[in-house]
């Protein structure tokens, strides 16, 4: 097997699939990558592959191939060699149980695994639809924020990924917290309706990375229990989450009786100076009133801070407490300069959305109303006393 490739095309692929690949692999060849050069009447094909029977990912890459064959050579270990090799094509060979790779005056020489033992790469799904790739990455990060991190409780380490015709809807929640994104899409299937619960860490990771891909076609085999996501020549898979996701729906609020708008920069910067004295407790106090926003934090033991802020209120004057984390993760998810945050009472939750600019002639206007697709739901901190 010999084929020659660009560098950053190599280093960005073995970067891209090794990423996918367990830490820990239960058996050495689950931790390594499958690079397989092929010819035909349709020109030379270069593909890197890694699967572990959980996930997959698959590059197509452009390459010239002295000889076709099959290699399979450590996946993380790839990765860093191709990130530290000089700008320059890159030579690959194999020779018996050896790899050698030739960038330059730099040299390397890889034992290979037995590639008879790897497993075959899962088929792609039927297809479900296509959708915009960037606006895919945008609304998968703005929900993965609020996915849990506890894998002892899978429901809530998930995206669930909701299809009604040309609808889709993403939820994620750690109890704590609740995001939710609508978007368009075009189905294969106009009257398609299905509901899966997709690992949020691998989604995020696939959508981000096909970002820049124009569309990306998702696929789906809900009764396999697998998702497959295909763009700009890299398709990945995943086992879908055999769990119950939370009925979110019903833990959003469908009233409010204080709203408040907000400049989004100027709130991210005062809640990060006043989190510095944040106790054990790990809270920020809000008291929105007629006069504007007071922030406060801390308290005789740790010092204490505040800072003021201008804003927009309607309703009644309120004082409620979050976690400052996770409300900087809600405000850095709406992509708008301004936020409109509603409340019931202190302990009730409260939602935090995105607004449009206001009108450039600087005309008076009433509070605006938020750009409609997202929401992020927030469990306030219970208060002192």
């Amino acid at each position: 097997m010999k084929f020659r490739v660009e560098r950053d095309v190599l280093a960005d692929a073995a970067a891209w699939v090794a990423r996918s690949l367990p830490a820990r692999p239960p058996v050495p060849v689950l931790g390594g990558v499958l690079i397989e050069a092929a010819t035909g009447s349709d020109g030379d094909r270069l593909t890197v592959s890694g699967f572990d029977y959980e996930t997959s990912a698959r590059v197509e890459l452009d390459a010239t191939i002295g000889d076709p064959g099959r290699v399979l050579v450590s996946g993380r270990l790839l990765a860093d060699i191709t990130r530290a090799l000089p700008s320059k094509p890159v030579d690959l060979v194999v020779d018996g149980a050896r790899a050698t790779i030739n960038c330059g005056n730099s040299r390397f020489s890889l034992p290979t695994m037995p590639v008879e033992d790897y497993p075959q790469l899962p088929t792609m799904p039927q297809l479900a639809g296509t959708v915009a790739a960037d606006e895919l990455g945008q609304a998968v990060a703005q929900v993965a924020v609020a996915a849990g991190r506890d894998d002892t409780l899978p429901m809530l380490t998930g995206i669930r990924l909701e299809i009604e015709g040309s609808r889709l809807t993403l939820a994620a929640t750690d109890r704590f917290r609740l995001a939710v994104r609508e978007l368009d899409w075009t189905p294969e299937d106009t009257e398609l309706s299905s509901a899966v619960l997709i690992p949020a860490r691998t989604l995020a990771e696939v959508a981000k990375t096909l970002a820049g891909a124009g569309s990306v076609e998702i696929s789906l085999s809900a009764g396999d229990g697998m998702l497959g996501v295909t763009g700009g020549g890299r398709r990945a898979t995943t086992r879908l989450l055999d769990a119950e996701f939370p009925r979110f729906r019903q833990l959003i609020p469908a009233e409010h009786t204080s709203a408040a708008v907000i400049e989004v920069a100027a709130l991210v910067e005062a809640i990060k100076r006043v989190a510095l004295v944040t106790d054990r407790v790990a809270q920020v106090r809000m008291e929105f009133g007629e006069d504007g926003l007071r922030l406060a934090a801390g308290g005789d033991d740790v010092g204490s801070a505040e800072e003021e802020l201008p804003c927009e209120l309607d309703g009644a004057p309120l004082t409620i407490a979050f976690n400052p984390g996770y409300l900087l993760d809600s405000l850095g998810a709406l992509h708008t300069d301004r936020a409109q945050l509603t409340f019931t009472t202190p302990n009730r939750p409260a939602l935090v959305r995105p607004v449009p600019a206001p009108p450039a002639d600087d005309a008076a206007e009433d509070q605006p109303e938020p750009v409609p697709g997202y929401l992020h739901l927030l469990m306030p901190v219970r208060l002192p006393g």
